[in-house]
Protein backbone atom coordinates (compact mmCIF):
# COMPACT_ATOMS: atom_id res chain seq x y z
CA UNK A 1 0.00 0.00 0.00
CA UNK A 2 1.16 3.48 -0.47
CA UNK A 3 1.14 4.77 3.09
CA UNK A 4 3.76 1.61 3.81
CA UNK A 5 5.99 2.88 0.54
CA UNK A 6 6.01 6.36 1.95
CA UNK A 7 6.10 5.37 5.14
CA UNK A 8 9.49 2.75 4.45
CA UNK A 9 10.68 5.85 2.36
CA UNK A 10 10.67 8.59 5.00
CA UNK A 11 13.14 6.00 7.46
CA UNK A 12 15.38 4.87 4.54
CA UNK A 13 16.00 8.46 3.81
CA UNK A 14 15.91 9.56 7.43
CA UNK A 15 13.39 11.96 6.66
CA UNK A 16 12.24 12.87 10.05
CA UNK A 17 11.17 11.20 12.75
CA UNK A 18 7.91 9.88 14.26
CA UNK A 19 8.04 12.58 17.20
CA UNK A 20 8.93 15.54 14.52
CA UNK A 21 6.11 18.20 14.22
CA UNK A 22 5.97 19.15 10.47
CA UNK A 23 4.47 22.29 8.80
CA UNK A 24 2.71 20.62 5.55
CA UNK A 25 2.91 23.42 2.53
CA UNK A 26 -1.48 22.88 1.55
CA UNK A 27 -2.17 24.10 -1.92
CA UNK A 28 -5.39 22.23 -1.80
CA UNK A 29 -4.32 20.46 -4.88
CA UNK A 30 -4.15 16.48 -5.14
CA UNK A 31 -0.22 16.31 -3.98
CA UNK A 32 -0.56 18.37 -0.93
CA UNK A 33 -3.75 17.06 -0.21
CA UNK A 34 -2.75 13.34 -0.28
CA UNK A 35 0.78 14.27 1.82
CA UNK A 36 -1.44 15.90 4.13
CA UNK A 37 -4.16 12.61 5.17
CA UNK A 38 -1.08 10.14 4.72
CA UNK A 39 1.20 11.85 7.19
CA UNK A 40 -1.89 11.69 10.00
CA UNK A 41 -2.51 8.28 9.28
CA UNK A 42 0.74 7.53 9.50
CA UNK A 43 0.55 9.71 13.15
CA UNK A 44 2.96 12.64 12.35
CA UNK A 45 2.05 15.70 14.04
CA UNK A 46 1.02 18.43 11.54
CA UNK A 47 0.30 22.16 10.93
CA UNK A 48 -0.71 22.72 7.55
CA UNK A 49 0.27 26.23 5.80
CA UNK A 50 -1.62 27.86 3.10
CA UNK A 51 -0.34 30.29 0.21
CA UNK A 52 -3.19 32.49 -1.34
CA UNK A 53 -1.13 34.10 -3.81
CA UNK A 54 -4.19 35.97 -5.74
CA UNK A 55 -2.51 35.16 -8.96
CA UNK A 56 -6.63 33.30 -10.35
CA UNK A 57 -8.83 35.29 -8.96
CA UNK A 58 -11.50 33.25 -7.96
CA UNK A 59 -9.69 30.09 -7.69
CA UNK A 60 -7.51 31.14 -5.24
CA UNK A 61 -9.91 31.88 -2.94
CA UNK A 62 -11.98 28.62 -3.89
CA UNK A 63 -8.83 26.98 -3.07
CA UNK A 64 -8.34 28.31 0.59
CA UNK A 65 -11.96 27.79 1.45
CA UNK A 66 -10.90 24.01 0.63
CA UNK A 67 -7.81 24.17 2.50
CA UNK A 68 -10.09 25.89 5.51
CA UNK A 69 -12.52 23.49 5.54
CA UNK A 70 -10.50 20.15 4.62
CA UNK A 71 -8.85 21.28 8.16
CA UNK A 72 -11.64 22.11 10.37
CA UNK A 73 -12.81 18.42 9.80
CA UNK A 74 -9.81 16.61 10.31
CA UNK A 75 -8.54 18.78 12.82
CA UNK A 76 -5.37 20.30 11.91
CA UNK A 77 -4.00 23.56 13.07
CA UNK A 78 -3.66 26.21 9.14
CA UNK A 79 -2.14 29.30 8.81
CA UNK A 80 -2.83 31.29 5.79
CA UNK A 81 -1.22 34.16 4.09
CA UNK A 82 -2.10 36.53 1.24
CA UNK A 83 0.82 37.99 -0.93
CA UNK A 84 0.14 40.55 -3.49
CA UNK A 85 2.26 38.31 -5.79
CA UNK A 86 2.37 40.75 -8.95
CA UNK A 87 3.39 43.51 -7.44
CA UNK A 88 6.43 41.43 -5.57
CA UNK A 89 7.57 40.02 -8.57
CA UNK A 90 7.77 43.74 -10.25
CA UNK A 91 9.25 45.63 -7.15
CA UNK A 92 11.74 42.77 -6.88
CA UNK A 93 12.76 41.98 -10.60
CA UNK A 94 11.81 38.31 -10.47
CA UNK A 95 9.13 36.35 -12.59
CA UNK A 96 5.84 35.30 -10.73
CA UNK A 97 6.86 32.07 -10.54
CA UNK A 98 10.39 32.86 -8.60
CA UNK A 99 8.33 35.71 -6.70
CA UNK A 100 5.86 33.06 -5.58
CA UNK A 101 8.44 30.24 -4.79
CA UNK A 102 10.76 33.27 -3.05
CA UNK A 103 7.52 34.35 -0.87
CA UNK A 104 6.57 31.19 0.16
CA UNK A 105 9.51 29.31 1.44
CA UNK A 106 10.54 32.38 3.59
CA UNK A 107 6.91 32.71 4.98
CA UNK A 108 7.01 28.55 5.26
CA UNK A 109 10.11 29.04 7.32
CA UNK A 110 8.62 31.55 9.63
CA UNK A 111 5.59 29.08 10.38
CA UNK A 112 8.28 26.12 11.39
CA UNK A 113 9.90 28.48 13.58
CA UNK A 114 6.46 29.54 15.26
CA UNK A 115 5.23 25.97 15.87
CA UNK A 116 8.54 24.92 17.01
CA UNK A 117 8.29 22.37 13.94
CA UNK A 118 11.54 20.35 12.39
CA UNK A 119 10.78 20.27 8.86
CA UNK A 120 8.67 21.57 6.26
CA UNK A 121 7.18 18.57 4.47
CA UNK A 122 6.21 19.39 0.42
CA UNK A 123 4.63 17.33 -1.86
CA UNK A 124 6.62 16.49 -4.87
CA UNK A 125 6.07 13.28 -6.24
CA UNK A 126 8.36 10.93 -8.56
CA UNK A 127 6.64 12.71 -11.90
CA UNK A 128 7.22 16.43 -10.39
CA UNK A 129 11.16 14.87 -10.57
CA UNK A 130 11.32 13.38 -13.83
CA UNK A 131 10.04 17.27 -14.86
CA UNK A 132 12.81 18.33 -13.34
CA UNK A 133 15.29 16.26 -14.95
CA UNK A 134 13.92 16.91 -18.16
CA UNK A 135 13.49 20.65 -17.84
CA UNK A 136 17.26 20.91 -16.61
CA UNK A 137 18.46 18.89 -19.57
CA UNK A 138 16.70 21.11 -21.87
CA UNK A 139 18.41 23.72 -21.27
CA UNK A 140 21.74 22.41 -20.62
CA UNK A 141 23.02 21.39 -16.80
CA UNK A 142 25.84 19.73 -15.04
CA UNK A 143 25.63 16.76 -13.46
CA UNK A 144 23.94 18.06 -10.04
CA UNK A 145 20.80 19.39 -12.54
CA UNK A 146 20.70 15.85 -13.67
CA UNK A 147 19.71 14.61 -10.14
CA UNK A 148 16.26 15.28 -10.41
CA UNK A 149 14.46 16.40 -7.00
CA UNK A 150 16.44 15.55 -3.43
CA UNK A 151 14.06 14.04 -0.47
CA UNK A 152 15.70 16.32 1.78
CA UNK A 153 16.97 19.70 1.47
CA UNK A 154 17.62 21.91 4.86
CA UNK A 155 14.33 21.74 6.64
CA UNK A 156 12.41 21.09 3.48
CA UNK A 157 11.54 17.73 3.13
CA UNK A 158 9.41 15.59 0.08
CA UNK A 159 8.00 12.07 1.39
CA UNK A 160 6.67 11.73 -1.46
CA UNK A 161 9.55 11.50 -3.91
CA UNK A 162 8.84 7.81 -5.12
CA UNK A 163 5.44 7.40 -6.01
CA UNK A 164 3.91 9.09 -9.21
CA UNK A 165 0.52 11.09 -9.87
CA UNK A 166 -1.42 8.05 -10.51
CA UNK A 167 -0.66 6.49 -6.82
CA UNK A 168 -1.89 9.78 -5.53
CA UNK A 169 -4.92 10.00 -7.37
CA UNK A 170 -5.84 6.34 -6.43
CA UNK A 171 -5.30 6.71 -2.90
CA UNK A 172 -7.35 9.75 -2.49
CA UNK A 173 -10.55 7.88 -4.60
CA UNK A 174 -9.68 4.89 -2.33
CA UNK A 175 -10.24 7.24 0.72
CA UNK A 176 -13.05 9.27 -1.09
CA UNK A 177 -11.10 12.53 -0.63
CA UNK A 178 -11.63 15.76 -2.78
CA UNK A 179 -8.92 17.62 -4.00
CA UNK A 180 -9.04 21.44 -6.12
CA UNK A 181 -6.92 21.53 -9.43
CA UNK A 182 -5.61 24.14 -10.86
CA UNK A 183 -6.77 25.40 -14.19
CA UNK A 184 -3.26 26.33 -15.20
CA UNK A 185 -1.93 23.61 -14.78
CA UNK A 186 -3.98 21.45 -17.34
CA UNK A 187 -2.82 25.09 -20.05
CA UNK A 188 0.52 23.59 -22.10
CA UNK A 189 1.75 27.34 -22.11
CA UNK A 190 4.36 27.20 -19.71
CA UNK A 191 7.04 25.11 -20.15
CA UNK A 192 7.08 22.44 -17.17
CA UNK A 193 3.70 22.00 -18.46
CA UNK A 194 4.58 21.21 -22.28
CA UNK A 195 6.65 18.68 -20.68
CA UNK A 196 4.04 17.00 -18.23
CA UNK A 197 1.30 17.16 -21.17
CA UNK A 198 2.84 16.55 -24.43
CA UNK A 199 6.55 15.29 -23.79
CA UNK A 200 6.32 13.06 -21.43
CA UNK A 201 3.41 11.34 -22.79
CA UNK A 202 5.24 10.68 -26.00
CA UNK A 203 8.06 8.97 -24.09
CA UNK A 204 5.47 6.83 -22.51
CA UNK A 205 4.54 5.43 -25.83
CA UNK A 206 7.87 4.17 -26.29
CA UNK A 207 8.52 3.18 -23.32
CA UNK A 208 5.37 2.95 -20.32
CA UNK A 209 7.67 2.63 -17.49
CA UNK A 210 9.69 6.11 -18.51
CA UNK A 211 9.13 7.71 -15.30
CA UNK A 212 10.37 5.21 -13.47
CA UNK A 213 13.66 3.88 -15.72
CA UNK A 214 14.36 8.47 -15.08
CA UNK A 215 13.93 8.47 -11.39
CA UNK A 216 15.86 5.59 -10.95
CA UNK A 217 18.76 6.79 -13.90
CA UNK A 218 18.43 10.35 -11.75
CA UNK A 219 19.13 7.88 -8.15
CA UNK A 220 22.23 6.83 -9.65
CA UNK A 221 23.33 10.33 -10.69
CA UNK A 222 22.83 11.46 -7.35
CA UNK A 223 25.36 8.95 -6.19
CA UNK A 224 27.37 10.08 -9.29
CA UNK A 225 27.77 13.89 -8.01
CA UNK A 226 28.25 13.07 -4.23
CA UNK A 227 31.48 11.14 -5.96
CA UNK A 228 31.92 13.82 -8.28
CA UNK A 229 31.98 16.49 -5.54
CA UNK A 230 34.30 14.81 -3.49
CA UNK A 231 36.68 14.87 -6.47
CA UNK A 232 35.92 18.70 -7.08
CA UNK A 233 36.74 19.39 -3.64
CA UNK A 234 40.53 17.06 -3.59
CA UNK A 235 41.23 18.92 -6.84
CA UNK A 236 40.31 22.24 -5.65
CA UNK A 237 42.69 21.67 -2.45
CA UNK A 238 45.60 21.53 -5.21
CA UNK A 239 44.92 23.92 -7.04
CA UNK A 240 43.34 26.92 -4.81
CA UNK A 241 45.77 29.57 -3.62
CA UNK A 242 43.11 31.18 -1.29
CA UNK A 243 39.40 31.19 -1.74
CA UNK A 244 39.27 34.21 -4.63
CA UNK A 245 42.36 33.04 -6.51
CA UNK A 246 44.04 29.75 -8.09
CA UNK A 247 47.41 28.31 -9.75
CA UNK A 248 47.20 27.76 -13.56
CA UNK A 249 50.22 25.53 -13.67
CA UNK A 250 48.38 23.28 -11.03
CA UNK A 251 45.06 23.35 -12.49
CA UNK A 252 46.19 22.06 -15.81
CA UNK A 253 47.53 19.62 -13.91
CA UNK A 254 44.43 18.10 -13.07
CA UNK A 255 41.71 15.62 -15.13
CA UNK A 256 39.35 18.12 -15.97
CA UNK A 257 40.20 21.66 -15.98
CA UNK A 258 36.81 22.69 -16.81
CA UNK A 259 35.06 21.06 -14.14
CA UNK A 260 37.29 22.86 -11.54
CA UNK A 261 36.32 26.17 -12.95
CA UNK A 262 32.82 25.40 -13.67
CA UNK A 263 32.43 24.59 -9.63
CA UNK A 264 34.48 27.79 -8.47
CA UNK A 265 33.10 30.36 -10.86
CA UNK A 266 29.30 29.51 -11.59
CA UNK A 267 28.77 30.94 -7.64
CA UNK A 268 29.96 33.96 -8.66
CA UNK A 269 27.36 34.52 -11.39
CA UNK A 270 30.13 32.88 -14.73
CA UNK A 271 27.88 31.11 -16.99
CA UNK A 272 29.13 28.05 -18.68
CA UNK A 273 30.09 29.81 -22.18
CA UNK A 274 32.34 32.19 -20.14
CA UNK A 275 34.03 29.64 -18.33
CA UNK A 276 34.98 27.74 -21.49
CA UNK A 277 36.58 31.20 -22.80
CA UNK A 278 38.54 31.38 -19.37
CA UNK A 279 39.71 28.02 -20.17
CA UNK A 280 41.20 28.74 -23.60
CA UNK A 281 42.54 31.98 -21.85
CA UNK A 282 44.83 29.49 -19.72
CA UNK A 283 47.28 29.26 -22.44
CA UNK A 284 47.32 32.71 -24.49
CA UNK A 285 49.11 36.28 -22.89
CA UNK A 286 48.26 37.64 -19.49
CA UNK A 287 46.18 40.07 -18.43
CA UNK A 288 42.99 39.00 -20.05
CA UNK A 289 39.26 40.08 -17.91
CA UNK A 290 36.03 38.36 -17.93
CA UNK A 291 33.21 39.90 -16.44
CA UNK A 292 29.99 38.23 -14.58
CA UNK A 293 27.07 40.85 -12.87
CA UNK A 294 28.99 41.84 -9.73
CA UNK A 295 32.62 40.02 -9.99
CA UNK A 296 35.83 40.41 -12.45
CA UNK A 297 38.10 37.52 -13.12
CA UNK A 298 41.90 37.93 -14.16
CA UNK A 299 44.28 35.83 -16.09
CA UNK A 300 47.43 37.19 -14.43
CA UNK A 301 50.59 35.73 -15.43
CA UNK A 302 50.38 31.70 -13.96
CA UNK A 303 46.94 32.68 -11.37
CA UNK A 304 43.43 33.45 -12.04
CA UNK A 305 42.26 35.91 -9.79
CA UNK A 306 38.47 37.10 -8.42
CA UNK A 307 37.60 40.44 -7.45
CA UNK A 308 34.06 41.82 -6.49
CA UNK A 309 32.71 44.79 -8.16
CA UNK A 310 32.38 47.53 -5.04
CA UNK A 311 32.17 50.72 -4.96
CA UNK A 312 35.76 51.66 -3.10
CA UNK A 313 34.39 54.43 -0.66
CA UNK A 314 37.75 54.44 1.09
CA UNK A 315 39.63 57.80 2.19
CA UNK A 316 43.36 57.34 3.43
CA UNK A 317 45.49 60.24 4.83
CA UNK A 318 48.78 60.73 5.86
CA UNK A 319 49.47 60.22 9.92
CA UNK A 320 52.80 61.99 10.53
CA UNK A 321 55.15 62.31 13.63
CA UNK A 322 58.05 63.84 13.94
CA UNK A 323 61.11 63.60 15.98
CA UNK A 324 65.22 64.01 16.96
CA UNK A 325 67.37 61.22 16.92
CA UNK A 326 70.51 60.73 18.04
CA UNK A 327 73.52 59.15 15.06
CA UNK A 328 73.08 55.83 16.29
CA UNK A 329 69.07 55.57 16.00
CA UNK A 330 68.44 52.23 14.19
CA UNK A 331 65.54 52.48 11.37
CA UNK A 332 62.65 49.79 13.15
CA UNK A 333 61.71 47.43 10.72
CA UNK A 334 57.94 48.10 9.47
CA UNK A 335 56.49 47.57 6.10
CA UNK A 336 54.01 49.78 7.23
CA UNK A 337 55.59 52.69 8.15
CA UNK A 338 58.15 55.02 6.60
CA UNK A 339 60.90 56.50 8.27
CA UNK A 340 62.50 59.63 6.26
CA UNK A 341 65.05 62.38 7.00
CA UNK A 342 63.37 65.87 7.33
CA UNK A 343 66.58 67.52 5.79
CA UNK A 344 66.05 65.88 2.90
CA UNK A 345 62.75 66.49 1.89
CA UNK A 346 61.65 69.01 -0.82
CA UNK A 347 58.10 70.17 0.00
CA UNK A 348 54.99 69.04 1.71
CA UNK A 349 54.39 65.13 1.76
CA UNK A 350 51.42 64.14 -0.36
CA UNK A 351 49.66 60.90 -0.93
CA UNK A 352 48.35 59.28 -4.43
CA UNK A 353 47.87 56.77 -6.26
CA UNK A 354 50.62 55.43 -8.39
CA UNK A 355 50.76 56.49 -11.75
CA UNK A 356 52.53 55.36 -15.16
CA UNK A 357 56.01 57.05 -15.81
CA UNK A 358 56.47 57.22 -11.95
CA UNK A 359 60.16 56.06 -11.01
CA UNK A 360 62.22 55.75 -7.57
CA UNK A 361 65.41 54.56 -6.43
CA UNK A 362 64.25 51.93 -4.13
CA UNK A 363 66.33 51.96 -0.88
CA UNK A 364 69.24 50.07 -0.73
CA UNK A 365 70.08 50.67 -4.66
CA UNK A 366 71.66 53.36 -6.00
CA UNK A 367 69.89 53.91 -9.52
CA UNK A 368 66.27 54.77 -10.42
CA UNK A 369 63.24 52.23 -11.26
CA UNK A 370 59.80 52.61 -12.40
CA UNK A 371 57.42 52.04 -9.98
CA UNK A 372 55.73 49.62 -12.73
CA UNK A 373 58.62 47.74 -12.87
CA UNK A 374 59.21 47.18 -9.32
CA UNK A 375 55.61 46.21 -9.07
CA UNK A 376 55.99 43.68 -11.68
CA UNK A 377 59.07 42.30 -10.18
CA UNK A 378 57.10 41.65 -6.77
CA UNK A 379 54.83 39.79 -8.76
CA UNK A 380 52.06 42.22 -8.13
CA UNK A 381 48.98 41.20 -9.62
CA UNK A 382 46.73 43.86 -11.60
CA UNK A 383 44.14 44.10 -8.88
CA UNK A 384 46.78 44.48 -6.60
CA UNK A 385 48.20 47.04 -8.52
CA UNK A 386 45.17 49.16 -8.35
CA UNK A 387 45.45 49.90 -4.87
CA UNK A 388 49.23 50.84 -4.97
CA UNK A 389 49.96 54.50 -3.59
CA UNK A 390 53.30 56.68 -3.29
CA UNK A 391 53.92 59.63 -0.89
CA UNK A 392 55.80 62.33 -2.36
CA UNK A 393 57.74 65.29 -1.56
CA UNK A 394 57.48 68.17 -3.82
CA UNK A 395 57.64 65.92 -7.33
CA UNK A 396 59.70 63.14 -5.51
CA UNK A 397 57.94 59.62 -4.50
CA UNK A 398 59.87 59.41 -1.00
CA UNK A 399 57.76 56.44 -0.11
CA UNK A 400 56.48 53.46 -2.69
CA UNK A 401 53.42 52.64 0.63
CA UNK A 402 53.66 49.46 2.63
CA UNK A 403 56.95 48.45 -0.05
CA UNK A 404 60.22 50.54 -0.01
CA UNK A 405 61.35 53.98 0.45
CA UNK A 406 63.43 55.96 -2.00
CA UNK A 407 66.90 55.67 -0.97
CA UNK A 408 67.56 59.51 -1.59
CA UNK A 409 65.63 60.57 1.79
CA UNK A 410 66.59 57.97 4.56
CA UNK A 411 68.43 58.29 7.57
CA UNK A 412 71.65 57.66 7.96
CA UNK A 413 74.27 58.53 10.40
CA UNK A 414 74.08 62.23 9.78
CA UNK A 415 70.37 62.51 10.23
CA UNK A 416 69.61 65.03 13.42
CA UNK A 417 65.06 64.97 12.64
CA UNK A 418 63.24 62.19 11.67
CA UNK A 419 60.07 61.97 9.95
CA UNK A 420 57.77 58.57 10.54
CA UNK A 421 55.11 58.31 8.02
CA UNK A 422 52.23 55.74 7.65
CA UNK A 423 49.17 55.87 6.20
CA UNK A 424 45.57 55.45 7.42
CA UNK A 425 42.44 54.86 5.95
CA UNK A 426 39.18 56.82 6.95
CA UNK A 427 36.68 54.58 5.55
Amino acid sequence: MIKQRIERFINDKELFDINDKLVVALSGGADSVALLRILLSLGYDCVAAHCNFHLRGDESDRDEAFVRDLCTRVSVPLEVVHFQTVDYAKSNGLSIEMAARELRYSWFDNIRQKHGAAYIAVAHHKDDSVETFLLNLSRGTGINGLKGIMPKNGFIVRPLLEIDRDDILDYLSGIGQSYVTDSTNLENVYTRNKIRLDIIPLFKQINPSFCDSVSETASRLADVAAIYKSAILSSMERVMISSHSLSIEKLLNEVAPQAILFEWLSPFGFNASQIKDIERSLKSTSGKMFYSNNWTLLRDRDCLFLKEKVADESTYKLNVRTFNVDPDFIVPKCREKAYLDAGKLRGELNLRKWQSGDKFVPYGMKGFKKVRDYLRDRKFSLFEKENVMVVTSGSEIVWLVNERTDNRFCVDAETKIVIEVSVLSES
